[in-house]
């Protein structure tokens, strides 16, 4: 899950060496924490958070096909 997450990070930023992905296991879920550059941050979120909805929902999807719960949070 975190090389997935990380592959579609650097494939959408100017800086892809910037891009670190850091998951933290909770009781029911695990989270991913993705950084970038600052000067990326809006091409990961994109307009109106278009962007980001849409990397949530494709690694929800692969999560529930594993019968995994996930969350990714963007962190700046």
């Amino acid at each position: 899950m975190k090389e997935l997450l990380t592959y579609i990070a650097q494939n959408l930023v100017e800086h892809p060496d910037a891009v670190s992905v850091t998951e933290v296991e909770l009781s029911d879920e695990t989270v991913l924490e993705l950084r970038v550059a600052p000067e990326d941050m809006g091409k990961v979120i994109g307009r109106q958070g278009r962007i980001a909805k849409e990397i949530r929902a494709l690694m929800r999807s692969v999560a529930q096909r594993q019968g995994k719960r996930i969350s990714v949070d963007i962190v700046d």
